[in-house]
């Protein structure tokens, strides 16, 4: 059953995000139709780009996730002259013409909402005008807010972010959003969201001033950018893993999850936080391994695996949208592809705590002396550090960020 809103969605990239963001939607019915930008001819003709949507080596086919095994096909009434075919009932129409944003004619297609997918539109600050395309490009041509399924990427870090963009994650800082103010949205990333559901409700129970550091790795899933087989670099590549197989490869590489989540969550930009990726041969499911230094109190219940399984346990039970889950199961990544609308699944089985005196010389600790009044005769104080491990699964593709960013898409659309 179709939604009754009248609102038609627009969606830039049908990359691996744009892709399953059709399949959320239509199985979702909220808005009326969809309008897809691929920005080029596919295949030889509408019947190929049919043939894409429908299959998925990650989550089968299409008819099996909207309706199981009994499923009949769902794509029909192809339109090769209109770039047009119903999938499921839901109208579906794709543009193949342009690739920048402000050539996309959204007002032409009575589409107000875009979500850009393609990765490549990140810098909130340039101009609709710029000739490389710009985020601002698909608000000339004629949306009124853009969602952004990635985190922004000022190039000149120097600047503040533009005040009409904002980035949120659902279940976190999803009031963040203003309508009256933001016109850009970024989703934030996959890894980003499981990390900051992780983060949270520890901050809520031992507060920042108990978290003396934290670091983190993301054991992540391949993506798209990556190479099936060596190729040699393209000019000025810095970063010669990237070009590497990823289908026999461990691959050391970076992420920005540590400073996308200080605009979430304010309070990590006075905690010290390194955040590590490694990619794996592995086509969804990933895992993030969070290291914290927690100092303990000389009275009060002491930080233990029992009292941070526990944390998680009661934030998972009060999360009216189900976006964090605690398990004790012994899970592996593929038992949590697909798992509808887990931001972030604590692997309770494994988390661990240890707790030691670490030996402090305050000779060493700069203007120690001005604090104090003068030299001290015994300089070295002990002072109790739990450090923990906590493990957060997540499905970077379905499960955890498109599910997540359609519900972020469908929160703004409310508000149109």
């Amino acid at each position: 059953m179709r939604a009754e809103t009248g609102l038609k969605l627009g969606i830039n990239g049908l990359g691996r995000i744009g892709k399953l963001t059709v399949w959320h939607h239509v199985s979702r019915g909220y808005f009326s139709e969809l309008v897809v930008n691929i920005g080029r001819d596919a295949g030889k003709s509408i019947g190929d780009i049919a043939h894409y949507v429908e299959r998925d080596s990650n989550y089968g086919a299409l008819s099996g996730y909207l309706h199981g095994c009994n499923a009949t096909p769902v794509i029909k009434d192809l339109d090769e002259k209109n770039g047009a075919m119903t999938i499921d009932g839901m109208p579906v129409r794709f543009l193949r013409s342009n690739r920048n944003p402000a050539e996309l004619n959204w007002g032409g297609h009575d589409v107000r909402l875009v979500v850009d997918t393609t990765g490549q539109f990140l810098n909130p600050l340039l101009p609709p005008e710029h000739p490389g395309g710009s985020l601002r490009g698909h608000i000339a041509a004629g949306a009124d807010k853009v969602i952004v399924s990635a985190p922004f990427k000022l190039k000149d870090q120097g600047r503040p972010m533009p005040k009409d963009a904002v980035t949120t994650v659902m279940g976190v800082n999803g009031d963040d959003y203003d309508p009256r103010r933001h016109t850009l949205i970024s989703n934030a990333s996959c890894t980003t969201t499981c990390l900051a559901h992780m983060m949270k409700p520890l901050l809520n129970a031992l507060g920042a001033h108990k978290i003396l550091s934290a670091s983190m790795a993301t054991v992540h899933a391949a993506t798209g950018s990556q190479q099936v087989l060596d190729r040699l670099p393209k000019t000025g590549a810095g970063d010669l893993r990237k070009n590497r197989s990823v289908m026999n490869n461990i691959i050391l590489t970076s992420t920005g999850a540590a400073r996308a989540l200080q605009l979430v969550i304010p309070e990590m930009e006075h905690i010290g936080f390194i955040a590590e990726s490694v990619r794996i041969p592995s086509t969804t499911g990933s895992l993030i391994i969070l290291v914290l230094n927690l100092q303990e109190e000389l009275t009060g219940q002491s930080i233990r695996r029992e009292l941070i399984n526990n944390i998680y346990r009661h934030a998972a039970a009060g999360d009216v949208n189900g976006y964090l889950h605690f398990s004790k199961k012994q899970n592996v990544s593929g038992d949590i592809v697909g798992m509808p609308r887990a931001a972030a699944i604590i692997e309770g089985h494994e988390t661990h705590t240890r707790t030691a005196e670490l030996s402090v010389d305050l000779n060493n600790v700069p203007g120690i002396e001005k604090i104090i009044g003068g030299p001290l005769k015994d300089s070295t104080i002990h002072v109790p550090v739990t450090q923990a491990v906590i493990y957060g699964w997540y499905d970077n593709e379905m499960g955890s960020y498109v599910n997540m960013l359609g519900d972020r898409t469908v929160a703004v659309a409310d508000t149109m």
